[in-house]
């Protein structure tokens, strides 16, 4: 089963920018699905953005406009590219892939957003 790594978040103030990377222990090439997801402190985790075979891309409704998804096939990576991060984005990061034989999950990632 291929392990997830995320790594990238931090402290930031309100405006502020950050870059999540996830890391694949093996090539993302095959694999479908992959996605951002992230769950903050009392509530449900949920789809921050996903990135489909072919390209295309989703976003959910309150990072849309403000985040960007991106693959590396030749790294191994999926990137989030987080601008205009406000007080609400504070969460834990989880990277997903999405597995014929199961889903993939990373540990996770603290994002802070605060002055």
């Amino acid at each position: 089963q291929v392990q997830l790594v995320e790594s990238g978040g931090g402290l930031v103030q309100p405006g502020g920018s950050l870059r999540l990377s996830c890391t694949a222990s093996e090539s993302i090439l095959s694999i479908g699905v992959m996605a951002w997801y992230r769950q903050a402190p009392g509530k449900p985790r949920e789809l921050v953005a996903g990135h489909y075979s072919g390209g295309t891309t989703k976003y959910g409704d309150s990072v849309n406009g403000r985040f960007t998804i991106s693959r590396d096939r030749y790294k191994n990576t999926l990137n989030l590219q987080m601008n205009s991060l406000k007080p609400e984005d504070t969460a834990v990061y989880y990277c997903k892939a999405v597995m014929p034989w199961g889903d993939s999950w990373g540990q996770g990632t603290q994002v802070t957003v605060s002055s």
